[in-house]
């Protein structure tokens, strides 16, 4: 069964996600502040991470940043804060999704199961395409979550990678932002297609040579968004 870590500093709170999640039958380990967050993703190797963006001793942002350096673990931000700045930073930081309190347990689950879902089902679809993928100067490769640009390689988040991937295999196909969200995100995003031009933007500046002339990752103005092939110029 999937293992999720909770990490809220709100006992109370806490035990209600646990208890709820436990129904759903996952397997639910708890933390309740970033340092020990930072150890029990290491210790307990958690399948997904709810994360309460107020924690005390490392912010959850810090906790994120560092669980996205070194794993490809989907992270839920949890935040009493309605703040768009404080979601587009989770979003830009490596999250994959967000929550804000108060939710309801409807809501929460729902999201738990999507994301999980598609991790699933992007690791399935890895096994069905060739692990390298070239598309110009970049090379992804599926199976190590990697990409390089003309052999150096690329820090990119968890979705970065994943929008980078789906696009890889689908070039010059123009892409909705609707339908990215649908597809790259998992199911019926809560948020707003602005989350996937956060995702772009990020991802521009890391692949392209001139993030403000894009050349490979290129928008088609009043559509969406496609990854352009060289190749078939």
């Amino acid at each position: 069964m999937p293992k999720i870590l909770v990490v809220d500093d709100e006992k109370p709170i806490s035990d209600i996600v646990k208890f709820n999640l436990d129904k759903e039958g996952y397997d639910v380990v708890t933390a309740y502040d970033g340092e020990e967050a930072l150890e029990k993703v290491e210790s307990e190797e958690p399948d997904l991470i709810l994360l309460d963006l107020m924690l005390p001793k490392i912010d959850g942002l810090e906790v994120a940043r560092q669980v996205r350096a070194k794993h490809n673990i989907p992270i839920i931000m949890v935040t009493a804060k309605d703040s768009e700045l404080d979601k587009v930073v989770g979003l830009e930081l490596g999250a994959d999704d967000y929550v804000t309190k108060p939710f309801s347990n409807r809501e929460l689950v729902a999201r738990v199961k999507a994301n999980l879902r598609r991790q699933d089902q992007f690791q399935q679809s890895n096994e069905e395409v060739k692990n390298n993928i070239k598309i110009g100067p970049l090379v992804i490769n599926s199976d190590s979550y990697s990409v390089t640009r003309d052999g150096a390689q690329l820090d990119l988040t968890h979705r970065e990678f994943e929008l980078l991937h789906y696009l890889a295999q689908h070039t010059d196909q123009v892409m909705t932002r609707e339908h990215l969200l649908q597809t790259v995100w998992g199911y019926d995003y809560f948020g707003d297609v602005r989350t996937v031009d956060v995702t772009v933007r990020r991802l521009r500046e890391k692949i392209e040579e001139t993030p403000s002339n894009p050349q490979i990752l290129v928008t088609r103005r009043g559509v969406g968004y496609y990854l352009r092939n060289p190749e078939t110029d």
